[in-house]
């Protein structure tokens, strides 16, 4: 049998997703995120072993990352019974995930900012 070198986290990979889950991103996607970020296509298998994550996380994050147009998904029929294997492959680099979350990020601080200035003129007004 053959053994395919396989990635894993790194210590500056951990550092990123602490950065991430410090901003509101789920340590899972955080994970994925970066491990995606650094191969041209993987599969499941793949995501699960070198972002130390059970089929179902994987499969609930790379449904959202599909949704947010950062994932294509391809289908790999296998031969014989069994489920298909899914072939994911990155539409965007990190830089440009990381820039998304930026103006999110940057918009729930305007949101913020405006909820407080209101209430701040509500308290005046009594």
């Amino acid at each position: 049998m053959k053994r395919k070198d396989l990635l894993v986290l790194d210590n500056k990979d951990n550092k990123a997703v602490e950065v991430f889950s410090d901003l509101g991103v789920p340590r899972n996607l955080a994970k994925t995120l970066m491990y995606i970020s650094q191969v041209d296509e993987c599969r499941s298998a793949d995501i699960e072993q070198a972002a130390d994550l059970r089929q179902p996380e994987v499969s609930i994050v790379m449904k959202e990352l599909h949704k947010r147009g950062w994932v294509t998904r391809k289908y790999l029929k296998k031969e014989g019974k069994g489920r298909p294997t899914h072939i994911y492959k990155p539409t965007m680099n990190l830089s440009e995930i990381v820039k998304t979350f930026e103006q999110e990020k940057l918009k729930e601080v305007e949101t913020i900012k405006n909820d407080l200035s209101e209430l701040k003129n509500l308290i005046k007004s009594r």
